[in-house]
């Protein structure tokens, strides 16, 4: 199996590593000094991945392929974002443990000096702000507002700024920080200051296809010069309608339906929240905002095959809104019946009415050789087995796999394909969680 490694892995990894590399010989490690200097290098670690993930919030279209595209970008960056709340912690007590021999009056000392030390408790309140911005993302808080949660994380503006306060004030390798600094917060003024007015691109709505009761493609026209994407990428959609009754200048990420050929960017909607709700009765010649594209998903599969070995046949595996970027590689198909590799697409459904693309996914699949379609509804043949997939695609097991959907369809598939001995490293999948 090979690993999935990425370029812009190796400049992170470097990057992280760097104030490390050029604080921990300048530290005593002789004696009971080293406890001490473990504990400074902690700290050195905590701000290194706390700067880290400040640059990885950048979102550069584009850039997100260097990483193994946008989702994987965010998963590394919580990641960071999480290192750093731990390793702070273990620096404090690792900084309670170098003076414990003494007494237990310099440990509680050393941890929460007297006000006169006041670059300590700069320290304390960048833990604390962190702590409140990091804490309700954890799984036991419960599900966090999309909105509220990107309202929360300017937090780490602050947060950041105390901590490496307390660091400057502390430590003599200041060039260090003062150049990690310098990317993380021109990474955050970008995302938040100037992408708005740089990256993004207006659009106006040129139709809008009802679909289904709570589903609809949006039809966008760009005005100028669009973005160009591929099949399987997504955008950032923000809609500039103030009679919207909700989602007014929000964004949130959809995936592309179009193919990449097309002028037109269509996109598939499903009401699930307020914003979606709004977004689903929004009115031709109304203006939106489109950010990206963004994403790798047909292309992750590429890395993992080897020049010298035949490229992988292809399977599909798409439910509800998550049809769309399966949507997006037929309509590829449509307009050049040899492009890509053989591919297998099931669509799971829980009835016929809310299979939206089924019409036009069987006649994309008529005129193409490389290309079919079986739709499985789930109120009437219940789970799918493995029975299911081998008898309409014997070498299931053997393919690259594709999927998006639903989560509890996600689970299930990914544990099916699991028991079949199908590699993680085979198994591809789209999910938009906090993006």
């Amino acid at each position: 199996m090979r690993l999935k490694g990425y370029p812009g892995d190796v400049l992170l990894l470097g990057v992280f590593l760097l104030p490390a590399i050029v604080t921990a010989p300048g530290l005593p490690w002789g004696g009971q000094d080293w406890i001490y200097s473990l504990a400074e290098l902690v700290g050195v670690l905590a701000l290194s991945a706390f700067l880290v993930a400040g640059m990885l919030s950048a979102r550069i279209p584009g850039t997100d392929a260097w990483f193994g595209g946008l989702i994987r970008v965010w998963t590394i960056h919580r990641w960071f974002g999480f290192s750093a709340f731990m390793l702070v912690m273990v620096h404090v007590l690792l900084l309670a443990f170098a003076t414990l021999p003494d007494s237990i009056g310099r440990s509680i000392g050393t941890v929460f000096p007297s006000l006169s030390h006041w670059e300590v408790w700069v320290g304390w309140a960048a833990f604390v702000t962190m702590l409140i911005f990091i804490a309700p993302t954890l799984d036991f808080f419960g599900a966090l507002h999309y909105q509220h949660w990107k309202r929360l994380h300017l937090l780490s503006v602050p947060a950041l700024v105390l901590a490496l306060v307390h660091t400057l004030t502390l430590s003599s390798m200041a060039w260090v920080w003062w150049l990690l600094s310098a990317l993380a917060m021109a990474a955050i003024a970008w995302r938040k200051l100037l992408s708005p007015w740089l990256a993004r691109k207006p659009y106006v709505v040129k139709e809008v296809d009802t679909l289904a009761r709570d589903v609809v493609e949006l039809r966008l026209r760009p005005r100028g010069k669009g973005i160009r994407w591929r099949a399987g990428q997504f955008v950032y959609l923000t809609p500039m309608d103030r009679s919207l009754a909700a989602g007014y200048r929000e964004e949130h990420p959809y995936t592309i339906a179009s193919a990449s050929a097309d002028e037109e960017l269509r996109i598939g909607i499903k009401a699930v929240g307020d914003a979606t709700d709004a977004l689903v009765n929004i009115r031709p010649g109304a203006e939106v905002c489109i950010e990206g594209p963004y994403g790798t998903f047909f292309e992750t599969g590429d890395r993992e095959t080897p020049d010298s070995e035949p490229q992988r046949k292809q399977l599909w595996l798409g439910g509800g809104i998550g049809i769309t970027p399966f949507v997006s590689g037929a309509r590829d198909r449509a307009s050049n019946a040899s492009a890509g590799r053989e591919a297998c697409l099931f669509y799971f459904a829980n009835r016929p009415e809310r299979a939206y693309y089924l019409d036009e996914l069987i006649q994309i699949s008529e005129a193409c050789d490389t290309f079919t379609v079986h739709v499985h509804y789930m109120n009437e043949n219940g789970v799918v087995t493995r029975e299911y997939l081998a008898q309409r695609c014997p070498d299931f097991a053997e393919r690259e796999v594709y999927m998006c959907g639903p989560p509890g369809m996600i689970t299930h598939l990914k544990n099916l394909l699991r028991h079949e001995g199908v590699p993680s490293c085979r198994i591809h999948t789209e999910a938009f969680d906090f993006l």
